[in-house]
């Protein structure tokens, strides 16, 4: 990770060695904190924030599951996204906004601890490798299943639900896999340790439902409205495992991974073997958007403005 000079914390930007919380802060113990991913895109236009609302729309709505009280608007979150952006001098790069339990006191209860946020911003490549657009990625089913419903929130972006994403990405890695894929409780489908999953089939467009223990997905949405714009039947149905290797493309889709295909399960190939047809076409419509090469018609971009402010 590229370290950046600023780093926004309670509601300033602060030097990034300067941005430090109490080792008694109840988020290290309990894993009590929420969190988005957003990138930001070096367009035709300029430097421009993916989807900005719906990830500071996500927090607040991750939090209200966690009963955290963040104590600023989502407008408040936007500005200061865009602002620490700025303030680093970045182009294309990756916001993490983080809220979390601070320091008050130690035990599970955590209501006499206040709610912190915290925006950090660095340059991020290609989540997955740099030619898994194209060539796709090799990934296996986790002996991991996700989490249950009514046992942790899926719907929450929160810090504690990604110990059981680390159990999945860890496993996978050991296994000379570059990610791995859930099941839920059920033995359908759920996500990857960090990405919602599509398959193809006969030109339908088939991903879980958000009852697989998924998260809410900013970019898998954005996919879905792409692919009805497009004609491309969209089914939202639990999937048995079984299905992706009968599939004739699958792919990943998150912030990080953008729109990422899966060119073998298991050591089994899918389609090609690489990025299909419909993943293809899907991956055009998005990045001509996020580039700037075709019109923003769905207003997903926010610009980054030039950063006025006094240097720290």
């Amino acid at each position: 990770m590229e370290p950046t000079e600023y780093i926004w914390l309670y509601g300033e930007l602060v030097k990034g060695n300067d941005a430090q919380i109490h080792i008694c802060s109840h988020v290290i113990h309990y894993g009590s904190s929420v969190f988005e991913g957003m990138r930001v895109y070096d367009t035709a236009n300029g430097p421009a924030a993916f989807r900005l609302r719906d990830h500071s729309q996500r927090l607040l709505n991750s939090a209200r599951i966690y009963h955290m009280h963040i104590p600023y608007t989502v407008e408040e979150l936007d500005k200061a996204m865009l602002e620490t952006v700025g303030a680093n001098n970045l182009g294309e790069c990756y916001v993490r906004p983080v809220a979390y339990r601070g320091y008050g006191s130690l035990g599970v209860d955590p209501s006499k601890c206040p709610v912190d946020v915290a925006i950090v911003t660095w340059p991020w490549g290609k989540y997955l490798g740099e030619d898994a657009l194209e060539n796709g990625v090799s990934v296996c089913f986790s002996s991991w299943n996700r989490i249950a419903p009514n046992t942790m929130p899926a719907m929450a972006k929160a810090g504690a639900n990604y110990m059981n994403s680390q159990l999945i990405k860890l496993e996978a890695i050991r296994h000379g896999y570059v990610e791995g894929i859930a099941l839920d409780v059920s033995g359908h489908v759920s996500e990857g340790s960090g990405e919602n999953i599509f398959l193809v089939r006969k030109g339908a467009l088939i991903t879980p439902t958000f009852a697989a223990s998924i998260l809410p997905g900013i970019t898998r949405s954005s996919v879905i409205r792409l692919a009805k714009e497009m004609g491309i039947k969209v089914i939202e149905q639990n999937i048995p495992r079984e299905a992706l290797y009968l599939a004739d493309e699958v792919f990943f889709t998150g912030s990080a991974a953008e729109i990422t295909p899966i060119s073998r399960i298991d050591d089994l190939q899918i389609g090609e073997g690489k990025a299909g047809p419909i993943t293809k076409q899907l991956q055009k419509a998005f990045f001509d958007i996020i580039e700037g090469k075709a019109e923003d018609r769905f207003g997903w971009l926010t610009p980054i403005p030039e950063y006025k402010g006094v240097a720290v």
